[in-house]
């Protein structure tokens, strides 16, 4: 069996989301056979999301089945000149935003890159709310980064992921009074002079808003993604309307909307209550033509897993699980904006 018999294997395999097989689609960058071992480097971008995981899964099956060692490889090109690229071990970074404060957005953040990380992913979270840093507190990060003999912070890992924060750096109380061009210096510290490593995922905790911080972020870190936080109710959709144009004034890929406190279960009588509303992230995603990520349940868990540092997506039950389900939807949506790039580009071997 040579390269050619292996892309005709391959030709079988469908992307669910494209609608198309992984070599038409040029999702199969290279492939090798030496002796009785097939080497296939494949153009999945998002490590550990559900779908990529089984198209690697099918590949890996379907070659073996013809009695092949198989080595499997991904690899997605970002486009970006080296020196442009100022986090280039970082294959995915996440932008969490919300159009205004209240809604959850540093929840959401948190237990989404603590999701990835429970899936096997290696993550960074970077808590980029600069005026109102809650990150630490919400995984009970008492330490902060410590500095290498070439004086560049080592962030601290809590539940596998890597944390830095504005509020590592200032006092607990002291509040941070800062125009746009300290905000900028800052920021590009915080990520350029970390020693991050390699990460399948970074999540950025943005502060609520459309302001300099998610300007400086917009303008000099490539986002793979950004993650649009609201709630049912009117006025945080109509607020969240503005995070939305804001990203696609930088075209910014959109993976979608998820509606934060969308019922409150009442742990005495179990039923369900529509205190925010109904629905509303639900119909700004389709109003928009954007993906809906999920629907998170308001759950007195969710606070107290906040207070305590325990991410209410690694514990069992329905918030749990609802949770996970973003998560899930989130790295999926992550995936499907490289194949398609990498399938409207021409890449791949066709």
């Amino acid at each position: 069996m040579d390269e050619n018999d292996v892309v005709d294997l391959l030709s079988s395999v469908e992307d669910p989301a494209l609608e198309g097989d992984i070599v038409s689609l040029g999702l199969v960058n290279d492939v090798d056979v030496s002796g009785g071992t097939v080497r296939v480097d494949l153009a999945l971008g998002a490590p550990y999301s559900p779908t990529e995981t089984d198209i690697a899964e099918e590949v890996r099956s379907l070659l073996a089945d013809e009695g092949l060692e198989v080595e499997l490889t991904a690899s997605v090109d970002r486009g970006l000149p080296p020196e442009e690229d100022v986090l280039p071990d970082v294959k995915n970074l996440v932008a969490v935003a919300s159009g205004k404060g209240g809604v959850g957005k540093s929840t959401v953040a948190v237990n989404l890159a603590a999701g990835l990380s429970q899936m096997g992913a290696r993550v960074g979270l970077f808590d980029a709310d600069i005026y109102g840093p809650n990150v630490p507190r919400m995984l009970a990060a008492d330490q902060g980064p410590t500095v290498t003999e070439d004086e560049r912070m080592r962030p601290p890992v809590k539940h596998g992921m890597k944390l830095m924060s504005m509020a590592f750096l200032v006092g607990e109380d002291d509040p941070v009074i800062w125009r746009g061009p300290m905000v900028h210096k800052v920021l590009t510290q915080l990520w350029e002079d970390v020693e991050w490593g390699a990460l399948d995922y970074m999540v950025v905790d943005l502060p609520p808003g459309t302001g300099d911080t998610q300007l400086t972020m917009l303008q000099s870190v490539p986002i793979s993604g950004a993650v649009v936080v609201t709630t049912p109710q009117e006025v945080a959709v109509d607020d969240a309307r503005k995070g939305l144009r804001m990203f696609g004034k930088h075209d910014t890929p959109v993976l979608g909307i998820v509606e934060n406190m969308s019922g409150f279960r009442c742990p005495n009588c179990g039923e369900e209550h529509d205190l925010f509303g109904k629905g509303g992230g639900r119909d700004f995603a389709e109003e928009n033509r954007m993906p809906f990520l999920g629907e998170l349940p308001l759950d007195p868990r969710v606070r107290e897993g906040g207070d305590s540092g325990a991410p209410i997506v690694l514990e069992e039950g329905e918030t749990g699980e609802a949770f996970r389900e973003f998560v899930r939807e989130t790295a999926d949506m992550q995936g499907i904006v490289h194949r398609r790039r990498v399938s409207d580009g021409g890449g791949g071997r066709r």
